[in-house]
C-alpha cells in the first residue's frame, strides 16, 4: 500500500503527502506497452494478491480494485492506492454482508450488481481476476459501451480466455472469475495454486502501529478500550506513538470536524488528559464505568463495558466507545466518543470520568500540551 509521509492542515484545508511511486499506474504501462509475459504478469499479480490478502486480514476490503490503483514503482514493486470507497466492519449489515454498490464498471463482481449482498472479499478476489487478465492478455474481460450489455457479460461470467496462454494461467483465471461468489476460489487457495507459485516470493507489507488499535463493532450501551502495546512490547526501533491524523484531531486550533459534522461537540465527543499509567487508567475507567451500572467485560487487550437497559435503544441508554492513546511515557489521552443514546448520560458518564482519571483539563489544555 502507497504509505502516508505528512499530513499538514490548516484551518480550511487538510494537505496528505504520499510516497512518489515514480513507475506510475498500472494501466498506463499496459496501454503503452501491451500485455506483460507470464512471469512478469506472475510477479505483479503474486505482489497484488499478498497487498490486498493482507487488507482483508486487517478488516479492510478495498472495492473499487482496478489497473489505475495499482501503482508500480522503478523496481517493479506493486502499491495499492485509492482506498475511498473500502469497507471496514462496522459497514456489514446484520446478515453479514455489505450492500453498497460501488466500483468500476469493468472491474465490478456479479454479485455487488444483483443487490442482495455481496462479500466485500469475495468481490474484491474478482476484481483481482480481471486485473490478472488485462496484464496477461492487453484487454478486458468484459467491455462494452452499453453499461447493460456490460452488466449481463459480467452476470455470465462468460470471459474468452485465449488459447495462447499457458493451462495453468487460463484455469486460475477461470477460477477467479466464476460469477457464483459461493465457488469462486478464495485468496487462500489462490496462494496455494501451482501457476501462482511459480517464483512465488512472499511480499511482506508495512506493518504499522494499529494492530491493537483496532475498533471493534459496537451496539447497545457499550464502551471500549483500546488497550496501546506495553513498553515492552513495543518495536525498540521505533518511536512513534501517535499519527498524524490524530494529533491534528486533538489540537483545537487544527480540529477541522467543524467542516464535516454540525452536531455540537459536547454531544458527540471529547478528549482529556491524564497522567496515569496505562494499567491504572484501565483499572479506573473500570471500577468508574462498574459503579455506574455497567456490567465489564475483558478479551484479547480489550475492554468493554454494558449497560442494561430496555428495548434496542431503551431510555438512559448510551452506545460510547472510549479509546486510550499513549502521547508519551508520561502522558496518556482519553477519547469518549457516542455513537447513539441519551445525551445527558453520556455527559454524565463524561464527567465522572474525567474527575476520577485526574484529567488535566479540558481539550484546549491538551492543545497547549501539544
Amino acid at each position: 500500500m502507497t504509505e502516508l509521509e505528512w499530513v499538514l492542515a490548516s484551518k480550511s484545508k487538510i494537505y496528505m503527502v504520499l510516497e512518489f511511486v515514480d513507475g506510475g499506474e498500472l494501466f498506463d504501462r499496459i496501454a503503452s506497452k501491451g500485455k506483460l509475459s507470464e512471469a512478469q504478469g506472475r510477479k505483479l499479480f503474486q505482489q497484488l494478491i499478498d497487498g490486498v490478502s493482507y487488507c482483508h486480514n486487517k478488516g479492510v476490503f478495498h472495492r473499487d480494485l482496478k489497473l489505475e490503483n495499482v501503482l508500480v514503482d522503478a523496481k517493479g514493486n506493486v502499491k495499492i492506492t485509492d482506498f475511498g470507497l473500502s469497507a471496514l466492519p462496522q459497514h456489514f449489515r446484520d446478515d453479514g454482508l455489505l450492500h453498497t454498490t460501488c466500483g468500476s464498471p469493468n472491474y465490478v463482481a456479479p454479485e455487488i450488481l444483483s443487490n442482495r449482498g455481496y462479500d466485500g472479499a469475495t468481490s474484491d478476489t474478482w476484481s483481482c481476476g480481471v486485473i490478472l487478465y488485462v496484464i496477461l492478455t492487453g484487454y478486458l474481460p468484459f467491455d462494452d459501451r452499453n453499461l447493460a450489455v456490460l452488466y449481463q457479460k459480467i452476470f455470465k461470467g462468460d470471459a474468452q480466455i485465449p488459447k495462447w496462454l499457458s493451462p495453468g494461467a487460463q484455469n486460475l483465471i477461470k477460477r477467479i472469475l466464476d460469477p457464483n461468489p459461493c465457488t469462486r476460489i478464495s485468496m487462500a487457495d489462490i496462494k496455494v495454486d501451482e501457476w501462482f507459485k511459480q517464483d512465488y516470493s512472499s511480499a511482506i507489507p508495512y506493518d504499522d502501529d494499529d494492530d491493537n488499535k483496532q475498533n471493534a463493532f459496537i451496539d447497545d450501551a457499550v464502551l471500549s478500550v483500546h488497550e496501546v502495546p506495553s513498553e515492552a512490547e513495543k518495536d525498540p526501533e521505533s518511536s512513534h506513538l501517535i499519527n498524524a491524523f490524530e494529533l491534528i484531531g486533538m489540537s483545537s486550533c487544527l480540529d477541522l470536524s467543524g467542516f464535516f459534522e454540525k452536531e455540537d461537540v459536547s454531544d458527540r465527543k471529547i478528549r482529556f488528559t491524564s497522567t496515569y499509567s496505562l494499567k491504572e487508567l484501565l483499572e479506573k475507567i473500570e471500577q468508574t464505568v462498574t459503579e455506574m451500572g455497567f456490567q465489564v467485560h475483558k478479551k484479547n487487550g480489550k475492554l468493554k463495558a454494558i449497560q442494561e437497559h430496555k428495548g434496542d435503544k431503551g431510555p438512559g441508554s448510551v452506545s460510547i466507545a472510549a479509546e486510550v492513546v499513549e502521547i508519551s511515557p508520561s502522558l496518556h489521552v482519553v477519547e469518549l466518543r457516542k455513537y447513539h443514546g441519551d445525551p445527558a448520560v453520556y455527559r454524565q458518564l463524561c464527567k465522572k470520568l474525567s474527575n476520577d482519571l485526574g484529567a488535566s483539563s479540558s481539550q484546549e489544555c491538551l492543545a497547549a500540551e501539544l
